[in-house]
């Protein structure tokens, strides 16, 4: 008999499994928990976590972990907790996976800021996914889910500073701006 290894949910740039070789991509939802910004000391950017929200739902993608081998995740999502949220997680897998996700502790989420802006080129690659995974409405979905816009996104499009930064299409370079601009968001350059 094998053993189904445990997956773990990703909201923001695991959704781009072009960022990743996780095997068994599903799309899940996550209920009680909406996406946010946030800063923490282990980073000079702000990143996506998630916080608990009773009433909200989000979605993401689920992705094996092989041989239940957390190691390399665990070193990509370091400044995040791993919890357990296999009974909070819809998804199309028979049986009940364990299912992990990864965020902030609550007393170490600070805002982001100009010394702590967002990067585009990580907001880039989280669209990219959910546009690829979601379409149109998933990227709509995101935006509307997500809190902390008012913290301001480095424009790094052209130097690239986010490691997992993916080429964007044109039109999936105007959808990213198309949200930014009916956000108001302050862009730095």
């Amino acid at each position: 008999m094998t053993l189904r290894p445990p997956y773990f949910f990703g909201y923001g740039s695991l959704v781009n499994t072009a960022t990743h070789d996780y095997q068994d991509p599903q799309p899940a939802r996550l209920d009680g928990w909406r996406r946010k910004w946030c800063h923490t000391a282990l980073r000079d950017v702000a990143f996506l976590t998630v916080e608990p929200a009773p009433e909200v739902q989000i979605d993401g993608l689920i992705a094996a972990v092989p041989n239940a081998d957390w190691q390399g995740l665990d070193r990509r999502e370091f400044a995040y907790d791993r919890l357990a949220a296999d009974h909070q997680i819809q998804h199309p897998l028979p049986g009940n996976p364990e299912i992990s996700l990864y965020a902030v502790p609550l007393e170490a989420q600070n805002q982001g800021s100009a010394r702590h802006p967002i990067l585009l080129s990580y907001l880039d690659v989280v669209v990219q996914g959910h546009l690829q995974v979601f379409g149109e409405t998933g990227v709509d979905d995101f935006f509307a889910s997500t809190r902390g816009w008012d913290a301001p996104i480095l424009n790094d499009r052209q130097k690239p500073r986010y490691p997992r930064h993916q080429l964007l299409t044109a039109v999936e370079r105007q959808l990213v701006d198309h949200h930014l601009n009916q956000l108001k968001a302050q862009i730095l350059t």
